[in-house]
C-alpha cells in the first residue's frame, strides 16, 4: 500500500520538475531510505508502531507548482524549507497552535483542490486512450466492491496488461541497475517558497500529521508528538537534495500496523512497523527498477492510477470542507481557486487558494456578532 498506491504520483511530480531518469531513481531511493530509517528509528525509540511515509498530497502540490516554472533546484530549496519548518514546529511545540490557526475546512478544501486536478487529468486521458482508461475505471469499481484493500494494485495490474496488449508498453525503458543518489544543490526563490514550500508544509502537516497523530491516539498509544514532528523535519532536510521532498507520519497505512491483526499484544505491534521499515529499505535499493518500470508506462496509465488512487482522499477532503456551514463559502472559494491552476506573480494556485479562503473568512466574520454568524 505504501508504494504501489501513489508511486505514480511521485514519478509524475519529479517529471514535472524536469528530473532526469537518474534523478527520478534518486527520488525513489531517498524516499525509501527516509521512510525505512524513520520508521525503524522512531518505532524502536517509542516501542510503538510509528510509520513514516512520504507526503502524497505534497507530491500533488509539487506537480501543481511546477507548472509555474519552478526548477528542480528551486523545488529542492522549497523541500529544505518545508523540512526546517517541520523541525521548528516539533522542537518548539508550535505544531498544534499553528494548525489551529487554519480551519480544518480550509485545509481540507486546499487538499481537495490540489488533488482534484490529477483526477481530472486521469479521466481526460479517456479521449486519446478510451480502452485503457475505461478498463482501469471498471477495475477500480469492481475492486472497491470485491477487494477494497487491493483495488489500486489491481488497477495497476490490469492497466499494464491492457497497455501490453495495445503495444503501448515501452520495454526499451526497462532497466535493472541499482539506485544511486543524485545531489541537487538547493536554490532559493520567492515563487518556489510561496508557491511550493509553504503549501507543501501546510498540506503535509494538515493532511498527514494531524490524522497520523490521531490514528496513534485512537489505538491507545501516548507517544510524545513533538519528537515525531522534529525528526520528520530532520529527515526531510537531510534527504531533500536527493529527492526526499517531505516525510511525515502515515495515516492510512499506519492503521495496518496499529490494528490488532498486526499483533494481539499492543506492546508488540511495533514489530510490524519494523518489518515495514525493512521492506521500505528494500524498495529503496530497487529504485532503479521502479523508475524504469514507470518510464515504460504510457502517460495515461500513470495519471490514471494516480487519479484513481486519490479519489477517496478527494471525497474526504470535500466532505470535511463543506461540513461546517460557517466555513462553507470560504472552503468552496479555496477549492475553486486552487483547482483553477491560476498563477500570479509566479506563485502557484495552492497559495492563492489559501489566501482567497482566509480573505473570505476575514470579510465574513471580522467583528461579526454571534447572531450574525450562521
Amino acid at each position: 500500500m505504501g508504494f504501489t498506491s501513489t508511486i505514480a504520483l511521485i514519478f509524475h511530480a519529479a517529471q514535472s520538475l524536469g528530473a532526469t531518469p537518474a534523478q527520478v531513481t534518486s527520488w525513489v531511493l531517498a524516499l525509501g531510505v527516509g521512510m525505512g530509517l524513520g520508521t525503524l528509528g522512531l518505532s524502536l525509540w517509542a516501542r510503538a508502531p510509528i510509520l513514516i511515509t512520504w507526503s502524497t498530497p505534497g507530491a500533488a502540490v509539487i506537480a501543481s507548482a511546477a507548472g509555474g516554472g519552478v526548477s528542480l533546484a528551486e523545488a529542492t530549496g522549497a523541500f529544505v524549507l518545508c523540512g526546517a519548518l517541520m523541525w521548528l514546529c516539533g522542537v518548539t511545540g508550535w505544531f498544534e497552535r499553528v494548525m489551529n490557526r487554519i480551519p480544518v475546512a480550509l485545509a481540507a478544501a486546499l487538499l481537495a483542490g490540489i488533488l482534484a486536478k490529477f483526477a481530472l487529468l486521469a479521466f481526460a486521458a479517456a479521449t486519446p486512450q478510451p480502452v485503457l482508461v475505461v478498463g482501469m475505471l471498471l477495475t477500480y469499481l469492481l475492486g472497491k466492491r470485491l477487494w477494497p484493500r487491493y483495488a489500486i494494485p489491481g488497477v495497476l495490474v490490469v492497466a499494464v496488461l491492457l497497455a501490453t496488449v495495445q503495444g503501448q508498453l515501452h520495454t526499451a525503458a526497462l532497466r535493472w541497475e541499482p539506485a544511486l543518489p543524485v545531489w541537487v544543490t538547493p536554490q532559493w526563490s520567492w515563487r518556489a517558497i510561496l508557491g511550493m514550500g509553504l503549501p507543501l508544509f501546510i498540506v503535509t502537516m494538515a493532511s498527514q500529521a494531524v490524522p497520523g497523530v490521531s490514528a496513534i491516539r485512537v489505538f491507545g498509544y501516548r507517544t510524545p508528538v513533538s519528537p515525531l514532528m522534529s525528526w520528520s523535519g530532520v529527515i526531510t532536510v537531510l534527504l531533500a537534495p536527493f529527492g526526499g521532498y517531505a516525510f511525515n507520519l502515515a495515516a492510512i497505512t499506519a492503521t495496518i500496523v496499529l490494528q490488532p491483526h498486526a499483533h494481539p499484544d499492543a506492546h508488540k505491534r511495533y514489530t510490524a512497523a519494523l518489518m515495514a521499515g525493512l521492506f521500505y529499505l528494500v524498495m529503496a535499493a530497487l529504485g532503479g527498477a521502479v523508475a524504469g518500470v514507470l518510464t515504460a508506462f504510457p502517460p495515461a496509465l500513470i495519471m490514471g492510477v494516480a487519479g484513481l488512487a486519490l479519489l477517496g482522499t478527494i471525497a474526504n477532503g470535500l466532505a470535511a470542507s463543506l461540513q461546517d456551514t460557517r466555513y462553507r463559502e470560504a472552503a468552496v472559494i479555496t477549492f475553486l481557486v486552487t483547482l483553477s491552476g491560476v498563477t500570479l506573480m509566479g506563485v502557484g494556485s495552492a497559495f492563492w487558494g489559501l489566501v482567497a479562503g482566509v480573505l473570505t473568512l476575514f470579510v465574513e466574520h471580522f467583528r461579526a456578532r454571534p447572531s450574525d454568524t450562521p
